[in-house]
């Protein structure tokens, strides 16, 4: 018996007893059946392929995806070229507070809808197990990114063990019998995209192509709800390998079978023809099956040993970064959904809450590493061909939710795929700003895809502005080019890349802005993402002058560009203009009931719990709001939010998480957080605003159904109760929750360039150490004391407290 054979079995063995030979784990999912819904997969990816495993015994069924691979083609932003001349009568109408016809006249300043993330199809694994399965075990440990099964059947001993590599963009899938020559089946795909297979020797070769068009499934049942071209589209090629050591294995036109053999390895290949937003797929797409098929060849060229070791390197590289202790516990080790079950009971399992975190941090490796292609809805799996919200890129909230992990937790080279899309939207949204709006700089409404769609959407005029015209998609999306500079200090990209996005953006700001009756600068129209105001006389609407959210965003990204300016030493002329623009906007109002007003005059709102609370952008994630510097108004977002209540969606839920904790109230955000871990059972693709946000049994976010947002959202939010920085302080624990009373933290990061390390006990700061990727001045606050730090680049002090 070779020494990788040995080193399975002992493997195998050990997940075999996992279960009662060691304490509940902060780095393994694990379950003793298999999947039986999406929402019970086991999830992998490499920034760019993924992979829903469910882990099933006599058949493995494996949901395949490709980041890159979406419905449609490259969008023409032109496509309603007179819409601006439609808002001065918009204006107009808000004028004579006439918000019913404001509303109407809203609806000429709509384009289409954005594409789908498809499905690429399912792989199944068929074996002919015959007889009863004993000691069954599926886990996914994310401290390897390597999911394994174990079983056994008539004393036989069964593994299988499934990743995704970076380095060789490959799946490899190998499965073992503890008895020779009992691994006997065959491996199938289908998909719901049209493809054909045929077989070459040992593999299985599959092309295709993604839809031209797919209507999102929230508009029902609907003609041509997805509609095929054979001449345009997307391509892909899937191909399946198979090495063995023994037995046979014989390609059909639809299959490979395996016969007798001890064990096997399956290799799965992906590449589309995706070349960039802006390049058509087809006639200037990449060459997908000549990619996929080199990638195989250089897999299969490898021993399994080596592939896995790439791997491992590859993946820890960024997961082994940051290491999160919470003090002792004493809850029993379970199967992980009958751990969120016991939890959600009330239950003590301080574990769980780590390994929640470090699943976020798991979640953005595995699916953000492809340059202007960021994590969608959905990351990167999706089984449907019609997916919920298109799976697409929602950027009212929940694109940049997917990101405020990225640069606190370690992980700055995950934000970069997005960084790269904000600039591929910033182009469009130059046609966007002129056509949509009649001004110049770039703008984005509240949807975009792959293509980097900008236009509001509304399919030109049936979707109601409540959701279809919000135009301040580039002003929140620029914000997050500042925090990767304030937390890189990487002048080359601030100079290069990030200074002229934002500058576009602000430039569409300022010529946006009008003056309100007193000659305050406010949006007009506008509108607050998603929500209904009523109005004294009972309308209600969506369409509104001076919406708080928009002074907000606009607030947050003139003080973050004017300070981009000054550090770069340029346009100096423009620097002015947006100071005195931000000295005029139109200012904060609190209300009768001490909240933070949503709209310009005090007006009720249709639904006082509703799920969004973008007027609280400067509280989380903008920073112009703070208990310190601003006591008003981080009161009356305390208010809002205690209105507004804890029962909501699981995105929602993150974001409040993270407003409560930059309130500096941790038991408040603890006990959400606890909350956001309610275990909620798979329903589908059913949308039940309702039943309230949760986690599934794989601990995908339940909105419901599964965003992925409120699992970025919710492990960014132990940061911010751990940590709070700004360009010239760092904040220790300053919403540590009194469950959380020791503990420490190591590899977290805070503006400035600076990374932390920290132990704490009694709810206090007992050790700390602080370093500089590139140097610079900082104040550590821990409660009462202050301690001033200068440091060189490269260099680390350590702080007793």
């Amino acid at each position: 018996m070779n020494r990788l054979v040995m080193m399975m079995i002992l493997v195998a063995s050990a997940s075999l007893g996992s279960q009662n030979s060691f304490a509940q784990s902060t780095l393994t999912l694990w379950y003793n059946k298999p999947a039986a819904y999406f929402e019970e997969s086991l999830v992998l990816g490499n920034g760019k392929m993924g992979a829903c495993v469910f882990g099933g015994v006599a058949s493995d069924k494996i949901y395949l995806n490709d980041a890159t691979l979406w419905s449609g083609e490259p969008v023409n932003p032109n496509m309603n070229p007179q819409a601006h001349t439609f808002i001065p009568a918009i204006r107009e109408a808000l004028r004579k507070e006439d918000y019913r016809a404001a509303d109407s006249l809203n609806k000429k300043v709509q384009g289409k809808f954005s594409q789908s993330f498809a499905p690429l199809g399912t792989m199944f694994i068929d074996l002919n197990h015959t007889g009863d399965v004993k000691k069954y075990h599926r886990e996914l440990n994310i401290s390897q990114a390597v999911s394994t099964v174990t079983y056994e059947v008539n004393g036989v001993q069964y593994s299988r063990e499934y990743f995704i590599s970076y380095p060789d963009q490959i799946m490899v899938i190998r499965l073992y019998s503890s008895k020779k020559k009992m691994l006997s089946g065959n491996v199938t795909f289908t998909s719901s995209l049209k493809f054909n297979a045929a077989r070459d020797n040992n593999t299985l070769k599959i092309k295709g192509y993604a839809p031209i068009h797919t209507e999102p499934s929230y508009r029902g049942n609907m003609p041509n709800a997805v509609v095929f071209d054979s001449a345009r589209g997307t391509r892909f090629s899937t191909i399946v390998g198979i090495k063995n050591t023994d037995g046979k294995v014989i390609a059909t036109d639809s299959s490979i079978a395996i016969s007798a053999a001890s064990e096997v390895l399956i290799f799965v290949s992906v590449a589309t023809s995706f070349n960039g937003f802006n390049k058509n797929p087809v006639t200037e797409g990449l060459p997908h099956e000549a990619i996929a098929q080199e990638q195989l060849r250089k897999a299969q060229s490898k021993s399994y040993q080596q592939l896995r070791q790439a791997h491992l390197q590859d993946y820890q590289h960024y997961f082994n970064r940051i290491d999160l202790r919470l003090g002792k516990t004493t809850a029993p080790d379970l199967p992980t959904d009958d751990r969120l079950k016991r939890y959600a009971e009330g239950n003590e399992d301080k574990n769980l809450e780590i390994l929640y975190f470090h699943y976020g941090r798991y979640l953005l490796i595995s699916s953000s590493r492809t340059t202007g292609v960021p994590a969608n809805l959905q990351g990167i799996w999706n089984p449907y061909i019609r997916p919920p919200w298109s799976s697409n890129y929602t950027i009212n909230i929940n694109a940049e939710e997917n990101y405020w992990l990225a640069e606190i937790a370690n992980l700055s080279e995950m934000h970069k795929p997005f960084l790269s899309f904000i600039g591929n939207v910033a182009e469009t949204g130059k046609v966007t700003a002129k056509t949509f709006y009649g001004v110049g700089g770039w703008a984005a409404g509240h949807n975009s895809d792959i293509w980097a769609m900008s236009n509001p959407v509304g399919d030109f005029g049936k979707g109601d502005p409540v959701w279809a015209n919000w135009n301040m998609g580039g002003t929140w999306l620029s914000t997050h080019i500042w925090e990767h500079f304030v937390f890189t200090q990487d002048m080359e990209f601030l100079k290069n890349d990030g200074y002229p996005i934002m500058k576009g953006a602000a430039q569409f700001c300022l010529e946006w802005l009008t003056e309100d009756k007193a000659g305050k600068l406010i949006t007009s129209p506008s509108t607050s993402p998603e929500n209904v105001y009523v109005t004294p006389t009972g309308y209600k609407g969506a369409t509104l002058y001076g919406a708080t959210a928009d002074l907000a965003m606009i607030r947050e990204l003139f003080q973050q560009t004017i300070r981009a300016q000054q550090i770069l030493n340029v346009d100096a002329d423009f620097t002015k203009k947006l100071t005195e623009a931000l000295n005029k906007l139109y200012p904060y109002q609190i209300g009768k009931k001490g909240n933070l007003q949503e709209w310009y005059y005090d007006w009720e709102d249709a639904d006082p719990q509703h799920r969004h609370q973008s007027h609280l952008f400067g509280l989380h994630p903008g920073h112009h709001i703070d208990p310190l510097r601003t006591p008003e108004l981080a009161n009356a977002c305390r208010k809002t939010l205690e209105i507004k209540g804890d029962e909501t969606t699981g995105w929602s839920k993150g974001w409040r998480i993270n407003l409560w904790a930059r309130l500096w109230d941790g038991n408040r955000a603890y006990k959400m957080y606890r909350e956001l871990l309610r275990f909620v059972e798979p329903d589908g693709v059913e949308t039940n605003y309702q039943r309230g946000g949760g986690t599934y049994p794989n601990l995908f976010d339940a909105h419901p159904p599964f965003q992925i947002d409120g699992n970025f959202g919710g492990a960014a939010a132990v940061v911010e109760m751990l940590i709070q920085s700004s360009e010239d302080e760092i904040r220790l624990l300053p919403a540590l929750p009194d469950a959380w009373p020791e503990g420490s933290v190591k590899g977290i990061c805070a503006r400035g360039g600076f990374e932390i390390s920290m132990e704490w006990n009694n709810g206090a700061v007992s050790r700390c150490s602080i370093s500089s990727k590139h140097g610079g001045n900082t104040t550590v606050i821990s409660g009462e004391e202050t301690k001033h730090v200068s440091l060189k680049a490269g260099e680390k002090i350590d702080i007793d407290w």
